[in-house]
């Protein structure tokens, strides 16, 4: 017992004192420590405070009749009113519906394809031809919607389009399909062209997980006889297996907050009931109609539904991998 009290001083009759009086005075010493990382923090601090949190006040509008010109306390309030004629909309319904499915098809192409892009590039032992490879794949990340939409809209033309013409080359067709006017395609054309755009760059943090990997294992695995797809299988993808999972839960987290841009550019009149999604329902029954209380109410919906959803999904990574992000 005396040596263990000699070991941990702290385990002593005035231990419990010492611990908590130690606390915040380790606090203090390692701030003024560290006092220029925090100042530099500080504006970063306040730009999330500015541009995240003061707009919060503007939900104050989903529970009123908000018209514009009147002051705040002008405004007349009405409670759920909005989120009600929003829940009883046939129409909000049938958006949620294009919303998930397209996140979901965006969460498992666009999420599992880089993973393996990426450890594939890995295994590429030449570097002028990896380095080429890396490049190409990312630069359409830094191409506009606007431009790879007109890509797409012309490469799946009937007039002179490069697959139609293809297919019917092949025999496969023998008259150019009308892609950008069938609805049951447009979820594919437009997860298709989500994951060429963003192929690259969703890359670049696992080959940077892959690159902190010990080498030294590889070498361990190669000794004992493993061939590249074992060392693939059990150093590789376990070694990025934090990366993965944080990325995942932060995917989960905005999978109903998919935007609009790619809906809209892409999208048109003949399939306008596959591709509106929610921002862009906010957008055409709400702003565009003045309808400012009736677009706050589907903006509080997505953010109170992304907040549940990463929560639960970090809960249940948590419990079956270990590894959160809170």
């Amino acid at each position: 017992m005396k040596a263990l009290t000699d070991k941990h001083p702290a385990a002593g009759p005035d231990g419990a004192a010492l611990a908590a009086s130690s606390g915040p005075a380790r606090f203090w010493k390692v701030m003024k420590s560290q006092k220029y990382l925090y100042f530099m923090s500080i504006p970063f601090v306040i730009w999330v405070f500015v541009f995240s949190y003061m707009p919060l006040w503007g939900w104050t509008m989903a529970f009123q009749d908000f018209k514009a010109g009147k002051t705040f306390g002008e405004q007349k309030w009405v409670g759920f009113k909005h989120f009600q004629e929003l829940f009883t909309d046939e129409r909000f319904y049938l958006v949620l519906r294009n919303t998930l499915a397209m996140s979901l098809m965006g969460l498992i192409v666009g999420f599992v394809v880089p993973i393996l892009f990426a450890v594939l590039l890995n295994e590429v032992k030449g570097r002028i031809f990896k380095r080429t490879v890396q490049t190409i794949s990312y630069l359409p990340h830094f191409v506009s919607w606007v431009v790879v939409a007109g890509i797409v809209t012309k490469m799946l033309s009937t007039d002179s389009g490069a697959v139609n013409s293809l297919l019917m080359w092949l025999h496969i067709t023998d008259e150019p399909i009308q892609f950008m006017a069938k609805g049951n395609w447009f979820w594919s054309i437009v997860t298709a062209s989500d994951l060429w755009k963003e192929l690259g760059w969703s890359a670049i943090i696992y080959l940077a997980a892959i690159a902190g990997i010990d080498p030294e294992l590889y070498e361990a695995s190669r000794v004992d006889g493993a061939n590249r797809l074992r060392q693939m299988w059990h150093i590789t993808l376990p070694g990025i297996r934090t990366t993965i999972s944080v990325l995942l839960i932060m995917s989960i987290g905005h999978l109903i907050s998919i935007g609009f841009e790619k809906q809209f550019l892409l999208g048109n009149n003949l399939v306008k009931d596959y591709s509106e999604v929610l921002d862009l329902y906010a957008l055409n029954y709400g702003l565009s109609l003045a309808r400012f209380s009736f677009g706050t109410a589907i903006s509080i919906f997505n953010s109170v539904v992304s907040i549940f959803l990463l929560f639960l999904a970090n809960g249940v990574l948590k419990k079956v991998t270990k590894e959160s992000i809170m």
